[in-house]
């Protein structure tokens, strides 16, 4: 019998978000639903993310869902998931199905529940949607009160700061299946925050694993875009608003003197390590036009272009030598743009995941504003990188990191081929541990 699947939580976005806005999103969603396939051949997955007609027929998606059905930035959403929570209580007491809804009727057509939240299941859903983790565990434990395996997939969890949800959270968690994580940090996380970590098992993100274009066909098209010589000594710089020291995150108009610890480094890399820098976006943003989605520069490139601009009033450096990767490009490309570079600098962690998986030797940028990333810490050392996680706040630290990463770059690509096998095996027994559940 075909297994059924639902795959859903708190990355069900709008329509073509999850494929065309932040890249490592989607290297994250596209593997996950490979996985799933490979270790359920004739599973029917149907989801709340809203994914394009291209990518279901190529991804063999067999439905796709009303964004309603879970959550869809109303003000309906948590009375509706109260609806469906309590119609599940009375069911789990009495046998009985006093009522349905449209949650619930779905529920009842799934063998498993997959939720798939990555690092939003805690705080930073919040800052997503209004109340939006509390209706993610009011629907989870309805599925679960239904008698349906659920599993916490691919996740990082916390931090859990909101009384109003933590001791519902304990109860959701308790009781899924089984969670398998993407890093080891979340499990100590969540031990702290007294939560049952007896079913959690400590994996490696599934963004491992994608594969980006052809390298043929990358070099195309940096010579097509002229973006930079690919015989050049290259850095590869993403930044993004959470690395910088002041928040939110999608700020639009920042200062210049915010921008001026990154800028120091940039010069010491051009300067003193004779590089060029690359200074490129992981996020795009999108629009439709007569049907087409037709990509464009998104939330990051405006960090980064202000950063080449401070740079640049600052007479530093020969420009030349500093790049502004200008045009959007899609997750197969960008990833193979960055494997050209030969150290990387990442204030995302999928950019430094992307680096990292094509054996390029790495630094990653922490978050700036709301403290170090206990995921992104996790996910250096899943990877053996820890000792190249630097600190925004001061361009003396990021500066001798990067030094230390580019001095011993040969030896760290050497011990990366080895890392990259255990780690990229670790991904796949994330997905292989769901078969006997």
């Amino acid at each position: 019998m075909n297994k059924k699947i639902l795959l859903s939580g708190l990355c069900s976005t709008h329509w073509g978000r999850v494929e065309n806005g932040n890249i490592g999103n989607y290297y994250i969603v596209e593997t996950a639903v490979r996985e799933l396939h490979r270790v359920f051949p004739n599973a029917q997955i149907s989801t709340t993310f809203q994914m394009t007609k291209d990518f279901c027929n190529k991804e063999n998606i067999f439905k796709i869902l009303p964004l309603d059905l879970y959550y869809n930035w109303s003000s309906h959403d948590v009375e509706r998931a109260l609806l469906d929570y309590a119609v599940a209580s009375i069911y789990s007491k009495t046998g009985n199905l006093i009522i349905s809804t449209p949650w619930i009727q779905e529920i009842m057509k799934q063998d498993l529940v997959i939720d798939f939240s990555g690092e939003m299941w805690g705080d930073h859903a919040e800052p997503v949607g209004t109340n939006r983790f509390l209706v993610n565990l009011l629907k989870m434990r309805s599925a679960q009160l239904m008698g349906k395996k659920t599993i916490l997939l691919a996740g990082s969890q916390g931090p859990f700061t909101d009384p109003k949800t933590l001791d519902l959270a304990r109860e959701v968690f308790g009781n899924y299946t089984l969670v398998s994580n993407r890093e080891a940090m979340s499990k100590e996380l969540l031990d702290r925050f007294k939560f049952n970590i007896d079913k959690v098992h400590n994996f490696a993100c599934p963004a491992f694993l994608f594969e980006p274009l052809k390298r043929e066909k990358i070099r195309k098209i940096i010579k097509r875009d002229q973006l930079f010589d690919v015989n050049e000594n290259k850095v590869g710089f993403i930044l993004c608003g959470f690395n910088m020291l002041i928040g939110p995150y999608n700020k639009t108009m920042r200062k210049d003197i915010e921008f001026v610890e990154f800028a120091k480094l940039v010069e010491h890399i051009i300067n003193e390590l004779k590089c060029k820098v690359i200074l490129m976006s992981h996020q795009n943003g999108f629009e439709i036009i007569d049907g087409n989605i037709i990509l464009k520069n998104g939330i990051d490139y405006h960090i980064i272009k202000q950063l080449y601009e401070v740079v640049e009033k600052r007479s530093h450096i020969d420009m030349t030598k500093l790049v502004l990767v200008e045009k959007p490009y899609n997750p197969w490309e960008t990833k193979g743009i960055i494997n050209e570079c030969d150290i990387f600098l990442s204030g995302r962690v999928h950019g430094l995941v992307a680096s990292l998986s094509q054996n390029v030797p790495s630094v990653l940028i922490n978050r700036g504003h709301g403290g170090a990333s206990h995921r992104n810490i996790g996910f250096a050392k899943s990877a053996g990188i820890e000792d190249f996680i630097s600190d925004p706040s001061s361009a003396e630290h990021m500066i001798n990191t990067t030094t230390k990463c580019w001095e011993d770059r040969i030896n760290i690509r050497e011990k990366l081929k080895s890392q990259m096998k255990i780690t990229k095996k670790a991904a796949q027994q994330g997905f292989d541990i769901l078969v006997n559940q």
